[in-house]
Parts: C-alpha cells; structure tokens; sequence
C-alpha cells in the first residue's frame, strides 16, 4: 500500500502532482549533497531510458552508490513518453526481473491482473501512470536522479586514465567520478566521446553477410497502395518535390545507406472534452508541408486516426501507416549529429507533427469524414503537465550502435539455423523490425524505402552479454544495454522496450560484478553472472515451445 500511495493516485489531478513533486524531491535531494556526495558513486548510469532506471535500480538493490543522469528530466523513455508497452507475440513469457515488477504495478494500478503466459495479452496504460510507477521505485531506493543535464557534448565531457573512464562532465560542470559507467542513452554519446567505436547507418548486406540490411528498395510493407504524385506541379518533374520527399536515388538492394528507420512523436491524444488542450496551428505552419496528404486523400487513400485504445480514451498515436506521422528521411543527420542539430530535428518534428494534426482538422481540402474523425481530439491536461501535454521525447528508434568483438545480427534470429548463444542476459523476442528509412521518387510516383519486417523468418533468442560491453582495448568499465553491439537489422528485434529494460538489469548486475571482483567488464565470469541474473528472477532463454507461442496471430486478440 505505500508503495502505491507514493506512486499514484487514481484522481488524474493528484497523479501529475505527485508525480512532479517526486520528481522535484530526487532532485532537491541531489542538490543538497556536498559537491563531495554529489561526484562519486560506485556506478553512474547515464540516460534515464528504458534501460536506465532499471539499471539504476539494480545497483541500488546490489547494495551500491548510483546516480542515474536523465537530459529530459523525466526517467522511464519511451515507456513514459507514448509507448504502450511493446508487449505482442507472447513476449511476455520472458518479461522478467525488474521489467516484470514494473508492469505487475501497472496492472495492479488498473486493477487488472498480469497474464505474461498468455501470447494473446496485451495491456495499455496512461504515460503518467507509468512514471509515476518508476519514479517511486527510484524513489523507494533512494535513487539520486540528476534531471534536465547532458554530458559535455565533445570529448571533453569524458575523463580517461588509460583504459578506463574516472569521470564525465555535464554541461552545466558538474563532475560525476565513478567506477563503473553505464551508457543507456539510446544516442550512445558516453560510448561515442569515450572513444568507443559505433555504428550509425545501414551498414549493407556484405559486412556481415546478411540478406536484409542496407538499401531494401521494394518493400511491400506499409507500401503507398496508390499512386502519389511527387512534383510541385504534376507531372512536371522540373519543378520539383513536394515535402517529405527526398531528392536521392532509390539505391541497389543491400548497399550501405545512411538513411535510417524514421522518427516521430507518439503523441497521446484524447477526446474527453474536460481533459482536453485543443492543438492550435503552429505559429510555423505552412500549408504546403501537407501537400502528400491532401493528394493522398484525393486519390482515395484512407488515413490513420485518432483511437481511444490507453485507458480513460486516450490514444497512443501510432504510426504504422504507409503516410503517417513518422517523417521518413527526415533524420537522417540525427545519431551523428551535434547537439544543436539533434535540438534542430526534434523541434522540426514536432513543428510538422503538430501542424498535422491541426491539417487533418481544419483544412478545407481534408474530406469532411477525416476532418469528423479527427475533430474532438487534443492533448490530455493529466499527461506531460511540465510540457503542455505534448511528450519530452522523439522516438528515437535507431542512433548509434557500439562495434564490439561480439555483434548481433540477422543470424541470431533466423527461425531456422539461427546462431547459437551460449551466454544470454535477456532474450530478444521480437521480429526484425526497422520502419521505412526515405520516401523518394520511383517510377514518377512517391515510393517508401526500408521497411523490414520478418513476420514469418523469426525466433526469439538470447542476447549474449559481451554485446553489451565494448572492445576491452577501446573502454574496460563501461557497458550499454541500448545501443547494444548489433548490425542495423539485428538491432531491429533488440529495440523493444521490455528488452531494453531487461538488459539494463542486466548491464549493471554486469558492471556491479566486474566492480566487485576489480575486473575489467570483459573478464568477468559468465557462470556467475547467470547466477546472479537468476537469482534475481531473471529469464535467460525463450521456452521450448516458442514456435507455437509466436504463431498465435495476436492482432486478432
């Protein structure tokens, strides 16, 4: 029961407030400690993901010091942030640790019951709900949460004595001294300024001898159905392209790309009128970023809409859509890029996302049914209160990925003749799954690249720990549960937010061994850390029946 009345209550008001004043709580706390206290734990985790909290939990449970660094001032990522859940395929049958506790307070919270055996569950919830759930879980472990800082951006922001890390910078100074580090940023900017190799495009087919990275250029998932004209003026390509086209080639199957899945905002929406903040048109919009969709609805295409599938109607915007709100190579100098120009496509994507909504509910050209569709819906008041109801974080599906002597890639996940992994932490137990990466020209009609979606070539299997660790030349106490060692594809069935909770768990149980024992992260011993990860509820294989569990054809449920 206390630990419930620290997380929420069930009026929507008292929910944001407490979920605020918790918040304010960790950090006056943090704030109060001598600059002594402030600056040295056995374990800093940098980035408050999905990943991150669990991580920071997991050290606190061990019985040593942690601060946990979140940039946007709210812990949780995505799973606060607009996602519900990622549970799907019977993927709850390895939600476990720390991850199954977070959705058990969930459910409990609804007063539903878990059914994490069953392939066909599949539970919603508010954001707030879930953030408040962690925040008192960190809260519960006096976990010391520095809010609203980013590291140093550049080298600088990272201190080295030889192969190791003794300290990181913020922007703002402050200096964190530590033994062990933990990059659960989804960016990778601990890795990347520490000297760690990593990985930003699509590497291409030939680099590890896949069949489905790099270019794929006729994808048949999420596929315009219907002819879109690209040109300014129809037909005349000498006028050039309307918006959210992009002026490159299509590009041979299987040959390296820059161009990644694309981004969005997964906004959560509702239509309760005494709950409700009207979108406004942005003071930046311009009506002719939304000329693929008024040819898109003329042509007689149907559109995505608003539906009250989260408790208490409100809507995880979603985005599976051939001509949705994920803005498809228009990120693609997001994993490399500095601050300022990450700062630069965040703000452009919610400026386009925002001018959207507000598109599909007043413009004349918009058909009177989609207009009625999307009439009624806004921001909910009791999400996001610090933000006006608009989400702190871009879905960032994919940034940079370390290169370490282990990488994870489509082999791993064949359903048949899959690559064997002796020495899992978590089990990865979803299809490769990365989105369109740009929509071109092809054939005079607009066309999606880079939908890769294995429905039927698929297995659940376990992420071996030495993924999650760099090359011991390049870093020797600092591993990352997100930007795991992966190709582009192999990271498409390890992105999931239950995984990324899971191998945070895993990541500091890792680094709280190799601290414990004074060995470098490569050295530790495998046998105990499997110990300790099952001891502490962890599940480190998929069940002998998974061909039958992944087979039940959940979008019927």
């Amino acid at each position: 029961m206390e630990f419930f009345m620290r997380a929420v209550s069930r009026d929507c008001s008292w929910r944001a407030l407490i979920t605020t004043l918790i918040g304010l709580a960790l950090g006056c706390e943090l704030m109060r400690a001598t600059p002594d206290e402030m600056q040295r734990f056995d374990v800093c985790v940098y980035g408050g993901s999905e990943a991150g909290f669990t991580a920071a939990i997991q050290v606190a449970r061990s019985g040593h010091s942690v601060v946990l660094i979140e940039p946007t001032g709210h812990a949780g990522g995505m799973l606060v942030e607009g996602i519900a859940g990622d549970i799907r395929f019977g993927s709850g049958n390895v939600i476990s640790g720390i991850t199954r506790e977070v959705f058990e307070h969930i459910e409990q919270h609804y007063d539903r019951t878990p059914d994490f055996k069953n392939p066909g569950w599949r539970r919603t919830y508010e954001p707030h709900v879930a953030e408040g759930i962690i925040n008192a879980m960190l809260d519960e472990h006096e976990v010391p949460v520095i809010r609203g800082e980013r590291l140093l951006e550049g080298p600088a922001g990272v201190t080295r004595e030889d192969d190791r890390i003794i300290a990181i910078q913020l922007e703002n100074g402050t200096v964190i001294h530590a033994q062990q580090f933990i990059d659960a940023s989804i960016e990778g900017d601990l890795l990347h300024f520490a000297g760690v190799t990593t990985e930003t495009i699509r590497e291409g087919n030939a680099r590890y001898g896949e069949s489905r990275n790099g270019i794929y250029p006729f994808p048949t998932h999420r596929q315009f159905e219907i002819a879109v004209d690209p040109y300014v003026v129809p037909g005349d390509p000498n006028s050039g392209l309307i918006a959210t086209i992009q002026d490159v080639p299509l590009g041979e199957t299987g040959a390296p790309d820059a161009f990644i899945q694309g981004f969005c905002f997964r906004v959560c929406l509702t239509d309760v009128p005494e709950n409700r903040i009207p979108i406004t048109q942005p003071s930046d919009y311009d009506p002719a970023n939304y000329e693929i969709y008024r040819r898109y609805l003329a042509a007689g295409g149907k559109l995505f809409r608003p539906r009250p599938s989260l408790p208490n109607r409100k809507t995880d915007l979603g985005s599976w859509h051939d001509l949705s709100a994920n803005l498809y190579g228009e990120n693609v100098g997001y994993p490399a890029g500095s601050y300022a120009e990450r700062d630069a496509i965040v703000a452009y994507h919610e400026s386009f996302t925002r001018g959207l909504i507000w598109f599909l509910q007043n413009d004349p050209s918009v058909p009177e049914t989609t207009r009625r569709e999307w009439s009624g819906w806004g921001l909910p008041r009791d999400e996001y209160g610090d933000n006006g109801g608009w989400p702190r974080r871009l879905y960032i599906r994919s940034a940079r990925r370390m290169v370490s002597d282990y990488v994870i890639t489509e082999h791993h996940l064949r359903r048949d003749h899959a690559t064997p992994v002796a020495d899992p932490v978590a089990v990865a137990w979803w299809p490769s799954d990365m989105h369109h990466a740009k929509r071109v020209v092809h054939q005079g009609r607009v066309h999606n690249e880079g939908f890769v979606f294995a429905e039927d070539d698929w297995r659940p299997f376990g992420i071996s720990w030495r993924a999650l660790v760099p090359k011991a030349s390049e870093c020797t106490n600092l591993a990352t549960p997100t930007c795991v060692s992966s190709s582009y594809v192999g990271y498409g069935s390890v992105r999931i937010l239950p995984t990324f909770m899971m191998l945070g768990q895993s990541a500091a149980t890792l680094s709280v061994q190799a601290l414990e024992s004074q060995l470098s992260v490569q050295d530790i011993n495998y046998s105990e850390l499997r110990q300790r990860l099952i001891a502490d509820g962890m599940v480190l294989s998929p069940p002998e029946n998974w061909k039958s569990i992944i087979g039940y054809d959940w979008a019927d449920s």
